[in-house]
């Protein structure tokens, strides 16, 4: 582990470098470049999350710690980071760059971090924590190929949906949707032998849960109907399927596992696991392509419609968070570079 303390990007650069050298086989094969922004109280949750992501895809983790900007009556303001490089080691397969900025540099951590990127590899960045209202502020989010965010890390997480789908490119995702999977698995295979058709459905969920929200959008999307909301529990608690037969399928969360009744028939096990944020974030980056399950769920919830046929780059627009754009006004896309 390399700790510099108030250095410059290039410096960085060079000790990365030189860490990989040392560290030889260890620092090869990288999948991809992750690109992690998180508040400081988070780097190590972030930090456990993407090692064991590595353990499947091998990356060069960039974590962007960024501080509290200066006020926009401060005046001219000094930029200062800290960084931190760790290749191998705690992170397992990863080549770790932990990056702390203060002052201007919070709103140029572009700058650092492009230099960083792995060559020729996709490029993911996600927000452990509450996402830009556009993504297209973000220069961080614009450079990358994929984008995961996480509803359930805003204060209304069914607004931040809505947020989502209106901002919406392809490559976007959502951890809220990733967490919907079991259950989606669970939905499919009690399918399997239905032989009518679904005519209703019963979602019982927390109503300001989003993985609740998605899962009824995804119902909507995939069976032409209008799931019913039932506020139950903190989580997703059960999912109930009439079909045109008159009968009912009905799964049930319990203690880690699924319990799947049906009229005339004995119950059934299913797995439903609580996957921790590293198992949660390496099945976002199984696949980079965008996920066109998750965008028609998306429009379902929202209203919106022709997600999926939206441009997949973006042009970075230039916003100021300490006040002197936070109408929402735009001076216009940045350079080039970043469309």
């Amino acid at each position: 582990m390399i700790a510099l303390w108030d250095t410059t990007g290039t410096a960085v650069v060079k000790a990365l470098a030189a860490e990989r050298r040392n560290a030889g086989g260890v620092a090869s094969g990288l999948a991809l470049t992750l690109v992690a922004v998180v508040d400081e109280s988070r780097v190590r949750e972030a930090e456990s999350a993407a090692a064991t992501a590595a353990a499947a895809h091998p990356c060069r983790l960039i974590i962007v710690v960024r501080g509290e900007s200066p006020p926009p009556d401060s005046g001219p303001s000094e930029s200062h980071m800290d960084a931190e490089i760790v290749v191998g080691g705690r992170l397992g397969p990863c080549e770790g760059v932990v990056l702390r900025m203060r002052g201007r540099l919070v709103h140029h951590a572009e700058s650092v971090v492009i230099p960083l990127l792995a060559p020729d590899v996709p490029v993911v960045t996600w927000w452990h924590g509450v996402a830009p209202e556009r993504i297209a502020y973000d220069p961080l989010g614009v450079v990358a190929d994929r984008r995961i965010t996480d509803a359930l890390q805003s204060p209304d997480p069914i607004a931040a949906l809505r947020q989502r789908a209106e901002d919406y490119a392809p490559g976007d995702t959502d951890l809220a949707w990733t967490r919907a999977t079991p259950w989606r698995s669970c939905l499919a295979s009690a399918l399997d032998t239905a032989t009518s058709p679904v005519v209703a459905a019963t979602v019982r969920a927390a109503p300001e849960d989003p993985t609740g929200a998605l899962l009824r959008g995804w119902l909507r999307a995939r069976l032409g109907i209008e799931p019913e909301a039932r506020p139950d529990g903190p989580l997703v608690q059960g999912v109930t399927l009439r079909l045109a037969s008159g009968d009912e399928l009905v799964v049930e969360r319990a203690d880690g596992m699924a319990i799947l009744r049906r009229n005339g028939m004995a119950d059934r096990t299913l797995p439903l696991p609580r996957r921790q944020l590293g198992d949660q974030l390496a099945e976002e980056l199984r696949h980079l392509d965008p996920d066109q399950a998750y965008s028609a769920a998306l429009e379902a919830l929202s209203g919106q419609t022709g997600l999926s046929q939206r441009p997949a780059a973006r042009v970075h627009i230039w916003h100021d968070p300490t006040g002197t754009s936070a109408s929402g006004a735009t001076s216009g896309p940045a350079l080039g570079l970043f469309e």
